[in-house]
């Protein structure tokens, strides 16, 4: 033990408590609009089903097609691993898991769409339409066929087919609400979005909606679909996605991202609309910063290039997929949108594999943090909340089991969440 040194300070208290009041407003502006993550479950994918094609059997339909294309086109581990270039390692694990997860659970997030995939119908029809997806779902909830997250996209707030959008979603709501209420998982879409007085008026509707009903404030959420380039870049120069955030007053739970329309808005040819051309990274990277410590989670687009057909053209279609959603994980877009039920099997391979090869890395890297053991590499406490934030979507996708992440790390699910979502479990993370 050394001398111990002494302490002096040369400010009185007040200078302290001056600069805390000027701050005050700050310190409430950003937790208002920077809360972080949920710290709840985000589906890997959302599966898009127009409204007048979804039944009380799609999501098992989805499971059984997609398994089918893998007896057909991959009937083993060995093959499908071979299509896909997954490493010899982990082909089993991969290729069971992913079979496991089809029969289980095929469909994470699935949208019931009243918009591009429907398109324009009668009122009446939609009227139809909109009260049997309601009952649909709300059945699916009560009999456990449900997936976790369910909901529909309507039309968009332009004025042509603004009413419509006003009338299928009150329909489909006050369907669930005379079906029992509301579920948990209830998503909700809107598409096409451009200015951010167009995310204000859909949430003066669902403000009117909640109060009609006498549900709590904010009980209805929304994702954003970004499909125009206005909604990027603003014509004062600004980014207006950052504004529509704020327009959802707490709302907005992801910002989707819209391939085709987003590429044929800032006139990409045909040929080459993709989520991995140049403007599609543009706009994702947007929306991402816009996203950041928001609470808003972000959304890839889909390919429309789909595995149907002889075995070669499956394959290529496999190998195009899984290669995007790969490298949409690399990028931290953990969620994307699939549009047949051949993408299913390449989509939960690709989530699969990017998990369970980084599984050992990541769960030595935190427990050595947790233990301060030190090693090769020196984290900070910010990477032990991107650690656990890896395993814990890991987890919840299927891809990592609870008990071997918490024998490789020493850390129960409760620790885990505590890293992931610091703020929210009351720890302070510092950054460095």
């Amino acid at each position: 033990m050394g001398q111990q040194e002494q302490v002096a300070t040369s400010l009185a208290d007040a200078v302290g408590e001056e600069i805390g009041s000027s701050l005050a407003a700050v310190d409430a502006e950003l937790a208002r609009r920077y809360p972080g993550d949920p710290g709840t479950r985000q589906p890997v994918h959302t599966v898009y089903v127009p409204g007048d094609a979804f039944t009380s059997g799609t999501i098992r339909s989805w499971g059984d097609r997609a398994l089918a294309a893998l007896d057909e086109h991959a009937p083993d581990a060995a093959s499908f691993a071979a299509v896909l270039g997954i490493p010899d390692a982990l082909a089993a694990p991969v290729h069971d898991r992913v079979r496991a997860k089809l029969e289980r659970e095929p469909v994470e997030d699935l949208r019931i769409d009243f918009e591009d995939g429907y398109g324009l119908r009668p009122d009446a029809e939609e009227d139809e339409t909109a009260a049997r997806a309601a009952r649909l779902v709300a059945e699916a909830y009560a009999n456990g066929t449900a997936a976790p997250y369910m909901g529909i996209r309507t039309k968009c707030m332009e004025a042509a087919v603004r009413d419509r959008a006003i009338r299928t979603t009150d329909v489909f709501l006050t369907g669930l609400m005379r079906a029992g209420g509301l579920p948990d998982g209830l998503v909700l879409t809107l598409p096409k979005v451009t200015y951010p007085e167009q995310v204000a008026a859909f949430v003066r509707l669902l403000e009117a909606f909640e109060e009609t009903h006498g549900l709590p404030a904010g009980r209805l959420g929304f994702e954003i679909q970004i499909e125009t380039s206005q909604s990027i870049l603003a014509a004062d120069g600004t980014a207006a996605v950052a504004r529509m955030i704020d327009a959802a007053r707490g709302r907005a739970t992801g910002l989707h991202y819209g391939t085709f329309d987003y590429s044929a808005c800032v006139g990409v040819s045909a040929a080459y609309q993709a989520s991995d051309h140049p403007a599609a990274d543009h706009a994702k990277a947007v929306m991402q910063v816009a996203a950041a410590g928001t609470g808003v989670r972000v959304c890839d687009g889909s390919t429309n290039v789909l595995p149907v057909g002889p075995t070669d053209r499956v394959h290529e279609a496999w190998r195009l997929h899984h290669g995007l959603t790969r490298r949409a994980l690399a990028r931290a877009y953990y969620q994307g949108w699939d549009m047949h039920p051949g993408h299913l099997p390449t989509r939960y391979a690709a989530v699969y594999a990017f998990y369970r090869e980084g599984m050992e890395q990541a769960a030595a890297r935190l427990a050595a943090y947790v233990a301060k053991a030190g090693g090769d590499v020196m984290d900070e406490p910010a990477t032990a909340k991107a650690l656990s934030g890896y395993l814990l979507r890991g987890i919840d996708c299927g891809a990592l089991d609870t008990a071997e992440v918490a024998r490789l790390t020493g850390l129960t699910r409760a620790d885990l969440d505590g890293f992931a979502t610091p703020r929210r479990a009351g720890l302070t993370v510092a950054s460095g």
